[in-house]
């Protein structure tokens, strides 16, 4: 722009020109004045220029501008308005005025194309004074000094930021040169804005639990299988041996298995649900080995084969499991008129006193009396008799017993009729197995 100012600090400035008159034949010497130098090929008085010929002309913030017959250092943002050409000065023997070519732009801009102005680029020009480690920016009639990323300008120096300082991470901040990086805690990490941090599934990740694993919050957590209990190192898990907690979670044995229990029976048992043992009926199963003249009788844990004709004389067999002793053998005069066989089965360790079998008279005489008791087979008090009443009377088990063992009891029933003087008695032969077993 023509005879205006386009920056901030405008400055005129009128120098002196240097006068050249034309020489004459006569003439033996050149003179220019200060400022000036004698250009022999033109034969011309040229202007020297201070900003390059005088190192550091100017200092600081300060930029050198030439002018004719001297410079000025004025700060960056000032512009130079070149003067009108001063008068020619008389006694001068200079041919001609000598000048750089005249600049009618602003500071930071030069002339094209007739009276339109361009930006010079210093950058590309490399006439900045930006520092190796900066980056050189230009600007509409000028130029920045831009620090790296990660740093902050102090004075002409770049100063690295600590990022950290300001909590851009949300667990660790680690700030290095022109840079920082964010570090999470154990169980996290960064999320895509590599600020935040995230929850990090072990679980999905090879966690070293052994059975389960549960994710939590920047942890996990191991658990184990029902009949395992987690080891000392929170990973392993170790079996529980059930069975030595308590003697009662199975009726016979317990077996321990990995992760859980079984419980087992006896032979001759078979189990219950899961730990209870029931007796297996080898009679009904057809499992036993009797003959076609025994009988089986199932007792606990097993089987027994009896004689069907169980008679011994002077006794006849009339009916199964009943024997008559007939009135006509002398041998049958102090004997019961009859023995009927029963069998039971009892389990060992059974709580006592106890009821065990019941004896009922079928055939009552009118005015007859009828007592019980045990007329043979308990050698060792091991029953009672516990009459009931007229006809019925309880075979209790006195003492506890153990098996296996067997009781052959004969319980007689004596009928007296005094009115006719009459007395007769009956038996009932019970065959009682004892087995091995409290169940």
């Amino acid at each position: 722009m023509r005879g205006g100012c386009a920056a901030i600090l405008c400055v005129s400035v009128f120098l002196r020109s240097a006068i050249s008159q034309p020489l004459t034949e006569s003439d033996t010497y050149t003179e220019c004045t200060d400022g000036y130098q004698w250009d022999p090929q033109t034969q011309h008085c040229k202007d020297i220029n201070e900003c390059e010929t005088i190192p550091e002309a100017c200092k600081g913030e300060m930029k050198c501008f030439n002018h004719y017959g001297g410079y000025l250092c004025l700060p960056r943002s000032a512009s130079v308005i070149p003067a009108p050409d001063p008068p020619s000065q008389p006694g001068t023997n200079l041919e001609s005025t000598a000048r750089e070519p005249f600049n009618p732009c602003p500071l930071g801009y030069e002339p094209q194309g007739g009276d339109s102005c361009v930006d010079v680029n210093e950058c590309e020009r490399d006439e900045h004074d930006c520092q190796p480690s900066q980056q050189c920016i230009n600007t509409p009639g000028a130029f920045t000094c831009q620090c790296p990323e990660g740093y902050r300008k102090v004075g002409v120096e770049c100063i690295d930021i600590d990022e950290c300082r300001y909590r851009y991470c949300q667990h660790r901040c680690v700030n290095v040169p022109g840079s920082f990086s964010c570090q999470c805690e154990p169980g996290f990490q960064l999320a895509g804005n590599n600020r935040s941090c995230i929850d990090v599934n072990e679980c999905d990740m090879g966690a070293p639990c052994q059975q389960r694993c549960y994710n939590t919050y920047g942890t996990f957590l191991c658990r184990c299988d029902q009949g395992y209990e987690l080891g000392p190192d929170g990973f392993a898990c170790n079996d529980i041996d059930e069975c030595s907690y308590s003697s009662y979670l199975c009726q016979y044995q317990c077996v321990n298995e990995p992760g859980k229990f079984s419980c087992q029976c006896p032979e001759g048992y078979q189990l219950l649900g899961t730990r209870l043992c029931q007796d297996i009926n080898e009679c009904e199963t057809g499992v036993h080995q009797c003959t076609e003249g025994q009988t089986c009788v199932n007792i606990h844990g097993a089987s027994q084969c009896v004689d069907t004709n169980r008679c011994q004389d002077p006794y006849v067999q009339v009916s199964d499991n009943r024997c008559v002793c007939p009135v006509t053998k002398p041998a049958c005069r102090d004997l019961p008129f009859s023995i009927v066989q029963r069998y039971m089965s009892i389990t060992s360790e059974r709580s006592v006193p106890s009821d065990i079998f019941q004896i009922q008279a079928t055939s009552v005489y009118p005015g007859a009396y009828n007592t019980f008791r045990i007329r043979s087979g308990d050698d060792d008090g091991d029953f009672y008799i516990r009459q009931i009443n007229n006809i019925s009377a309880m075979l209790v088990l006195a003492r506890a017993v153990t098996g296996p063992q067997e009781y052959t009891l004969d319980l007689e029933m004596v009928s007296v009729n005094p009115l006719l003087s009459y007395q007769t008695s009956s038996a009932l032969r019970l065959s009682i197995y004892v087995g091995p077993y409290a169940f």
